[in-house]
């Protein structure tokens, strides 16, 4: 493995060349940056790279140097998606031309971690436009500041969404690791079309505070990396509480480093969400490989564990979104004090209106719309709403399954293989395991589980609130008696 092949290495292969001396914080950047300037006219994964980037190298150099490092970290090149607040040069757009050219004044809470980790902001991501709420006939990856970000494995086909460019990244080697963002899938369903391990953390593990918000109440930052090793570096970084953001809470643990450890699932009892399987005969052919993987690795795997179906939870899910959005992005942007125009949700509208020949060539601002006509949070039909979402995905849907069955956590497909690009008839989602962990708030991990035509599937790991060490335990001991993972083929088109 050589660091000519960057899409192989993995953040801790980086360490451990920084720390024996064999390469510096600039190589690793300078290369870094010359991976994007050599793909991404193909790929559209990164919207900005930081003028600086050499410079903080430098820095950090410097600082090894003089016998100071910071951590796991210092000096690995790392991305960010664009709706987390950098106060620099970098401007945060969210996808939106209606916040292009606009800088946050102060940092997000996981950019400042990550800066005082030592780790060396590349740039930031493109992502499907407000993190894919604005239209129910979307493209995944595509928005109006940056076009349409293309799946690393085809070019022709969906990154997934909406934390696109952060998976394509990943996948294509331009980065050790970049953070993503999910409220119903936007981790995990990249990740998996990737080939790349994909972890959403329990609600309140990691800060929101300085990122553009959908729904508070399911809204989260995670991480993307090619291995879960370096998943759970990364997401030790992050975690933590801040009284920027009142959910975060100091009872989780954050003893990620113990997960990875090579334990073995002899006596994990793991359970077979077959209400998130049958979409497709291929995929379905991978999970049964993975369980009888896991199963011979002493897993207990039991089947065809109930849960409620999706189409079911969106329903009240869909109502609690629009109400939170309308509340969440209102409050984030009076907050902004640089030079920003749109100040409401009803201000984004009509800039979108004003400038639809740039904004709204593909698809339309329906959602938008929608949740400019919700009311408060004080609202009786979003109560109702946000009690029946948890009631079916959480009370009566993940925690009652592993209560009947004492399982250790439940597993299912992550989602379909990448489908093509299209513009005019949107996204063509056939399924996924998205939706449970994300509306009740709970850990999801994505690991690669296998290829169909060469495009990449992933196995999801999901379980109860607080869980995400043992997730993530489940998911690397699943990667390493399997090793799915291969490099895409850059610029390859079936």
């Amino acid at each position: 493995m050589t660091f000519e092949q960057p899409e192989l290495c993995s953040l801790t292969d980086m360490r451990d060349a920084l720390g024996s001396g064999a390469v510096s914080a600039r190589e690793l950047v300078s290369a870094s940056l010359a991976r994007i300037a050599a793909l991404d006219a193909t790929y559209h994964a990164v919207l900005v790279t930081n003028p600086d980037a050499l410079l903080i190298a430098d820095a950090l150099d410097a600082e090894r140097a003089r016998g100071s490092v910071r951590g796991p970290l210092h000096g690995i090149p790392v991305l960010v998606k664009d709706n987390l607040d950098t106060a620099d040069s970098m401007p945060t757009t969210a996808g939106s031309l209606a916040l292009a050219g606009t800088h946050a004044s102060s940092d997000s809470t996981v950019v400042r971690k990550l800066r005082a980790a030592g780790a060396v902001l590349l740039g930031k991501t493109n992502l499907s436009e407000w993190a894919n709420f604005r239209s129910t006939r979307s493209s995944s990856g595509w928005s109006s500041v940056g076009g349409q970000t293309r799946n690393a494995y085809d070019a022709a086909r969906t990154p997934g969404g909406s934390s696109s460019g952060s998976a394509v990244a990943v996948a294509l080697g331009y980065c050790a690791a970049a953070i993503g963002t999910e409220t119903d899938g936007s981790i995990v369903t990249p990740a998996a079309m990737n080939g790349i391990v994909g972890i959403k953390p329990s609600i309140g593990l990691v800060s929101r505070a300085g990122i553009i918000p959908i729904a508070a109440s399911q809204d989260t930052a995670g991480v993307m990396t090619r291995t879960v090793r370096d998943g759970a570096i990364m997401l030790a970084t992050i975690a933590g509480t801040d009284p920027r953001d009142s959910a975060t809470s100091a009872s989780l643990s954050l003893d990620f480093a113990t997960a990875v450890e090579n334990r073995g699932l002899r006596g994990v009892r793991l359970g077979v969400a077959r209400s998130y399987t049958g979409y497709h005969d291929r995929v379905d052919q991978l999970l049964e490989t993975a369980i009888v993987a896991l199963r011979d690795a002493g897993a207990e795997v039991i089947d065809e564990v109930a849960l409620t179906a999706a189409d079911v939870i969106r329903v009240p899910e869909r109502v609690v979104m629009e109400y939170e959005f309308k509340h969440g992005l209102c409050a984030y942007l009076a907050s902004r004090d640089d030079r920003t125009v749109v100040r409401t949700l009803d201000d984004v509208i009509a800039f979108n209106t004003d400038h639809a020949h740039a904004v709204m060539p593909h698809f339309a601002q329906e959602i938008h719309q929608r949740a400019q006509r919700r009311g408060s949070l004080h609202d009786a039909q979003y109560l109702l709403a946000r009690e029946q979402s948890l009631a079916l995905a959480a009370r009566d849907g993940i925690d009652a399954a592993l209560a009947r069955h004492r399982l250790d956590a439940l597993i299912a497909p992550s989602t379909s293989p990448a489908w093509l690009i299209d513009w005019i008839g949107g996204d063509n989602r056939r399924g996924g395991a998205a939706t449970p962990a994300a509306v009740a708030g709970y850990p999801h991990v994505t690991v690669p589980m296998g290829y169909v035509e060469q495009l990449p599937v992933g196995l999801s790991i999901f379980a109860a609130a607080g869980a995400d060490r043992h997730v993530i335990r489940i998911a690397h001991a699943y990667e390493s008696i399997t090793s799915h993972r291969q490099p895409p083929v850059v610029g390859a088109q079936r």
